[in-house]
């Protein structure tokens, strides 16, 4: 026989952005349970709402499965004596497990007899099993967690009512002073209290007191009816998911109806009105056939059409005073030249331990001209770099960016193009914020992406210079996510992005500048490199790379960011040839030796009088070929005749001795095994790479 459970949380309304992460948690957190405790099941479906988590799991077992273990007791000449009548230690052993000696058997293991019992356990019924679910609703967490009344617990909200029923039997259980039931609670104004006569009859009673328990069935009302709405105008209705699923989360009876205001609001940039409509009103904003934004905007209600009407103009108030407010700011904003705001930069602090958001603009400009030339940039590429970095934070003082942060970059780029800057220019200061997630969007301009990566190096850079560098999960300042922000970029542009050259040429120039901007910006210089190097590997985590040829290219002499990327593809691409696994055992031996060199106190002059076999005059000749072409050749070329070279170091080693007793000869041999060792490092620390 199957059963129906069902189990409801009741709570205060809960964010709308832990509804969906919540239930998962949940049905997850029931499944374990269930697997824990040997319950077979067909299904667990979930339900939820601001008010309420839900499980009900189908098909679920009359009882948990019997078992059966085999148990290891004492040696049989322990268990037996002399005359086979079984000793005190057999005994007291079986009646441990619940059997008697008749239950024995014996077991041969590497020679000696031993005592087993098979133990076996019935298993329990499931009325017993699930009182047991009160640990898994207690033991839940959540982002935020909070008390009430004069209890210890925590939770997300206060919990009001417990719904816990086996097939039409309340199975007992309480937590705090909330004691399960089978009564729910419908809309908090629309509904009333109602009791469910069985589990699977939750969703059905709870629609007759106005909760639509499902969150897809809701989430399909609302995209039905606000489809409607367009129709009806013949609107273009663009459903953002995300404001979809918190507006979902944020009621239990939707409603969708259109609003309006007042044509004069869209003087002002479309992305004020959206960023009014959708972030601070959850709206839906409107648009014509055309692609226009229209003077409209769908809402849904948290209850049916009665007074629909007070809704309404309700929302268009409230949207209005905020529109007033922006188009304030918006005409304010452009009675001041884009200097007049610059120079107020010069008062507002990027943080106290390194200075003003002004000074950390001329680092920038310092950092993206170097930068602009390395990449190759033209001259007017150039200037546009030096000009966005002269203002590109301007827009932080404005007043419509005070009212609407999330506009930053934005408006920069909006007020920018009023002030008759040139469109490079303006693109690149909205561009400098991207990505603003792991994922987000990049830079699609050259201008944009130098001064994105330039003014994210600066951030890197400044923090670590005051000892603000991130530890475990503690990274306040987001220098993780800017970091992985450079990588990204230098892939999409295909740019070289060589960390330790750069370092130097910016750090170079920043010197002459150091005492204003009283940071130094070298001590950390390698662990900034190191933390670069850990944002690639978060890089090669995304794409499911190999974890050994990571450790290799990021391990290796190359700092340069798309060597290291490109690196990681060539020996993907090559690790499956034939001759892989011999090619790389012959280069990561001559690594091996070479670090028997001290790289920095040889001179790396290799002199052929001192060779003594052809093998070392072979393997010379080869490698000074490689060195010379290595800077015009791809890291795939690089790496193939790296790989031609294997018969060469094969035969020098069989007829070489390296450590030979006339220093002379042996450092020759040192200083032609570590030229070859640079050239493979370049590649990456091919010893890390697990060859079989």
């Amino acid at each position: 026989m199957s059963h129906s459970y069902l189990l409801e949380i009741g709570l205060e309304e809960i964010p709308a952005h832990v509804v969906l992460p919540s239930i998962e948690q949940l049905k997850k957190r029931v499944g374990d349970f269930l697997k824990e405790q040997r319950l077979e099941y067909a299904e667990i479906k979930t339900f939820s709402t601001p008010r309420r988590l839900t499980v009900l799991i189908n098909g679920l077992a009359d009882r948990q499965a019997d078992t059966e273990k085999e148990v290891k007791g004492p040696a049989k000449k322990i268990a037996q004596d002399q005359d086979g009548n079984w000793t005190k230690a057999a005994i007291g052993f079986t009646r441990g497990q619940g059997l008697s000696t008749d239950d024995i058997t014996f077991k041969t293991i590497k020679g000696t007899d031993y005592v087993y019992v098979v133990k076996k356990t019935a298993g329990k019924n499931v009325q017993d099993i699930l009182p047991q679910i009160k640990s898994v609703v207690e033991k839940m967490n959540f982002p935020t967690m909070m008390k009430w009344a004069s209890f210890n617990f925590k939770y997300i909200r206060p919990i009001r009512w417990l719904v816990s029923l086996l097939d039409d039997e309340v199975v007992p259980f309480n937590i705090l002073d909330v004691k399960a039931d089978r009564v729910s609670q419908g809309h908090r104004f629309l509904g009333k209290p109602v009791t469910i006569k069985t589990a699977t009859d939750y969703e059905a009673q709870l629609k007759t007191v106005y909760v639509i328990a499902d969150a897809q069935k809701r989430k399909q009302l609302i995209k039905d009816q606000i489809h409607d709405i367009s129709q009806n105008n013949n609107w273009n209705i663009a459903l953002d998911p995300d404001l979809l699923e918190e507006v979902n989360n944020l009621v239990e009876w939707p409603t969708a109806f259109a609003g309006h205001f007042d044509e004069k609001y869209l003087e002002i940039p479309e992305e004020v009105l959206i960023t009014s409509m959708r972030d601070h009103q959850r709206f839906f904003y409107v648009r014509n056939q055309d692609g226009q934004l229209l003077p409209n905007f769908v809402s849904v209600r948290n209850g049916n059409q009665t007074h629909l009407d007070n809704v309404v103009r309700g929302n268009e108030k409230v949207l209005t005073a905020r529109l007033e407010d922006a188009a304030f700011f918006y005409h304010e904003d452009q009675k001041h030249s884009i200097q007049y705001y610059v120079e107020k930069l010069k008062k507002v602090s990027f943080h106290d331990k390194i200075g003003t958001m002004y000074e950390k603009m001329q680092r920038v400009q310092i950092i993206s001209q170097e930068l602009g030339k390395f990449v190759g940039l033209n001259d007017q590429e150039l200037a546009d770099v030096k000009r966005a970095s002269e203002i590109y934070k301007f827009d932080l003082v404005t007043g419509m960016v005070g009212e609407f942060p999330e506009l930053q970059g934005t408006m920069g780029e909006k007020y920018a193009l009023l002030a008759h800057e040139r469109p490079a220019v303006a693109t690149a200061i909205r561009e400098h914020y991207l990505p603003i997630s792991a994922k987000g969007d990049l830079p699609k301009t050259k201008v944009g992406a130098v001064l994105a990566i330039a003014d994210k190096f600066d951030d890197i850079g400044s923090f670590f210079a005051v000892d603000l560098i991130p530890t475990g999960s503690n990274d306040p300042y987001a220098l993780r996510r800017q970091a992985l922000g450079i990588v990204r970029i230098a892939r999409d542009q295909n740019w070289h992005f060589p960390m330790q050259n750069l370092q130097q040429t910016f750090l170079s120039d920043l010197k002459e500048k150091q005492a204003i901007f009283n940071l130094n910006f070298a001590q950390h210089a390698t662990d900034v490199r190191d933390f670069m190097k850990d944002r690639v590997r978060q890089w090669f985590s995304t794409k499911k790379a190999r974890y050994d040829i990571v450790e290799a290219v990021t391990k290796g002499s190359n700092t340069d960011i798309l060597n290291m990327l490109d690196a990681a593809k060539v020996i993907e691409s090559h690790k499956n040839d034939p001759s892989f696994k011999e090619n790389i055992e012959a280069l990561t031996r001559v690594l091996r030796i070479a670090e028997k060199a001290d790289f920095s106190a040889i001179s790396l002059q290799v002199d052929p009088q001192l060779f003594e076999n052809d093998s070392e005059k072979d393997l010379f000749e080869a490698v000074n070929d490689i060195q010379k072409k290595a800077n015009d050749r791809t890291i795939n070329e690089n790496f193939e005749a790296l790989q031609r070279l294997r018969p060469l170091i094969d035969a020098y080693f069989d007829q070489t001795m390296i450590m030979v007793d006339d220093q002379a000869v042996r450092e020759n041999r040192l200083k032609q095994l570590t030229i070859l060792a640079k050239l493979i490092s370049s590649i990456g620390n091919l010893k890390e790479l697990i060859v079989k």
